[in-house]
């Protein structure tokens, strides 16, 4: 074992190191470094968002107690198996040798391991053989992604007994919160003055920072909304656009409709996704894509279109696979263009060349969200950054719109009725096989799904206006420069979204270039943009619909949006839509 590996190892290992951090320790691995070690403690807390390089920090930790003899084996635990693997290589980078393989069977490893690396539910199977391996030997347990330690409640309680007579223990995560109330094992938690407890980290680098620091990529959110019509299991046909208010049961189904391989969104979405990934490559080379889909079926499907789009085939990676290890690891190493995958490439895999993500998962939970952009902001150099497509959902825009917000996992606290459920999702998505007694309902089928570009989200931002797929309008935001800075991304938006309402203003000036909508039309369209608005300001700051109405006739002046002109409207869709620009 070598310390002096461990403080040289890739900040960002397996893959290449981000701009000017190599060789040494990032700052705030230092930092973290010095604390642990003036505090000295059995159990610390180190959260640090996706891409930040928590396993270099681990291993420099680990090292530093094993050449001190403060312990002599080290477990890690981990949420998958592909993980293992990944943390045993890094491990060996630094002289740890780690076995991957150990199975609860053996009981014991090899002596030419130092440790051995296993997964959470490995140690639910038999918590017993656990904690007499720790006992024998004085353990530091390394916990990676410590909130999967709570995922059920036997397996927090098989954490406990396993791994209690540690003698230390590293707990790490880069989303440090749940959507539930399953205590996390060994992390403190003290009242919030609300009738809550909230987890308490020992040490914290969040997205902001490290986007800051350049450590992380910025993210460009791309959101599509469009028209769905779908037949529901009574026979009823109903229409809808996705990204404007909408009941919670419509939303999951025209959510559902535009994630369908069968319809057009998804199309449309991946053909967008494609042309962003051409400008990418232009000044990242092998820059790669990651679709994110719900099921095996939808993520074939999906592998199909990418095929269709550009040619060239994708890689599917299923949690069933046994090579699915294998194909991740290949497909990091290569310059191929696309991944497909459902949830094997959610949390903790290293492939830093991802650049472009699509999100067409129903998945909307912020823990999901938070894992599932965090494989797309892991910076090699300076100026790259990452760009995500997603549904124009105000669950999803709302997570996007808070990518910097720092969070802790709060247990007791009351849950605001006003997102999207995933379970209702999962029933949305399900088929019904058999025809309920009363008559023959048909299962859910989709009839139209179409795209239409809606917005960009941008560091608490929003920019652009609705386009057709293949617009210029649309172009604008996906031919980005793929190598920007945090700033330059702002400016350059901000630039854009200003000529395309230039231009806008002059089609108005110049209006026989253009056919006429009659006048009826004219505010029909007005009244649906502005409630499209209006509901996703309502996502953004829990301001209630009517409260921005009158906010904005207050502003603007002018009746209710019933009785208001087509110029009246305007005026309010110009207001929001400055609101939206700036930082909150």
């Amino acid at each position: 074992m070598s310390v002096s590996a461990a403080s040289h190892l890739s900040p960002s290992y397996p893959n290449r190191a981000a701009w000017g951090t190599a060789p040494k320790l990032r700052a705030w691995q230092q930092e973290a470094f010095e604390l642990y070690f003036r505090r000295e403690p059995r159990d610390f807390l180190a959260v640090a968002t996706p891409g930040a390089g928590k396993t270099t920090y681990a291993l420099r930790i680990a090292s530093e107690l094993l050449s001190r003899g403060i312990v002599r084996a080290l477990t890690i635990v981990t949420p998958t198996e592909h993980l293992k693997r990944q943390w045993a290589d890094a491990a060996a980078r630094v002289g740890i040798g780690i076995d991957p393989e150990f199975k609860n069977s053996q009981g014991a490893t090899s002596r030419d391991y130092t440790g051995v690396a296993i997964t959470y539910a490995q140690v639910a199977m038999h918590p017993a053989l656990h904690r007499a391996r720790t006992e024998a030997r004085k353990t530091l347990v390394i916990f990676d992604e410590i909130h999967h330690a709570g995922d059920a409640k036997s397996w927090g309680d098989a954490v406990r007994e396993a791994f209690e007579p540690a003698t230390r223990r590293l707990a790490l995560t880069g989303t440090p919160f749940r959507s539930d109330d399953s205590p996390i094992p060994f992390v403190s938690y003290v009242e919030d003055g609300e009738g809550a407890l909230r987890s308490v980290s020992d040490y914290s680098y969040g997205y902001g920072p490290a986007l800051a620091d350049g450590v992380v990529r910025p993210v460009i959110f791309l959101a599509y909304s469009g028209e769905m019509t779908w037949r529901t299991r009574a026979g009823d046909e109903i229409n809808a656009t996705l990204g404007t208010p909408l009941t919670k049961d419509q939303l999951s189904q025209a959510w559902r409709a535009a994630l369908d391989p069968k319809g057009d969104w998804i199309r449309q979405v991946i053909q967008a996704a494609d042309r962003r990934l051409n400008e990418v490559r232009h000044g990242v080379p092998d820059a790669g894509g990651l679709v994110i889909a719900s099921d095996h079926e939808s993520a074939r499907a999906y592998a199909r279109h990418i095929r269709t789009v550009t040619g060239q085939g994708a890689e599917v990676v299923l949690s069933d696979d046994p090579g699915a290890s294998q194909k991740i690891k290949d497909f990091a190493a290569s310059d191929r263009r696309w991944l497909v995958a459902v949830r094997m490439v959610s949390e903790g895999v290293d492939i830093p060349r991802l650049a472009v993500g699509v999100y067409a998962t129903s998945t909307s939970t912020p823990l999901f969200f938070a894992q599932a952009v965090g494989r797309f902001v892991r910076a090699r150099k300076r100026g790259e950054t990452a760009s995500v497509f997603l549904p124009s959902v105000p669950v999803l825009m709302g997570l996007a719109g808070e990518m910097e917000v720092e969070r802790d996992h709060v247990l007791g606290r009351r849950r605001d009725d006003d997102g999207l459920d995933d379970l209702l999702l999962e029933q949305a998505r399900q088929e019904k096989k058999q025809p309920d007694a009363v008559g023959d309902e048909l299962p859910f089928q989709t009839l139209e799904a179409s795209a239409t570009f809606d917005r960009v989200l941008f560091d608490g931002g929003e920019f652009g206006t609705a386009a057709a797929p293949g617009s210029p309008e649309e172009e604008d935001f996906l031919g980005l420069p793929g190598l920007l800075e945090p700033d330059q991304v702002a400016t350059l938006l901000r630039k854009r979204q200003a000529d395309q309402q230039a231009a806008k203003r002059k089609t108005k000036a110049d209006p026989e270039d253009v056919p006429a909508l009659a006048p009826h039309e004219q505010v029909h369209e007005l009244r649906k943009e502005l409630n499209g608005l209006v509901g996703a300001w309502n996502h953004r700051t829990g301001q209630p619909h009517g409260v921005i109405h009158a906010e904005l006739r207050r502003a603007c002046g002018g009746p209710a949006i019933a009785q208001a002109t087509a110029e009246q409207i305007r005026e309010r869709i110009a207001l929001i839509r400055k609101w939206a620009t700036q930082r909150k």
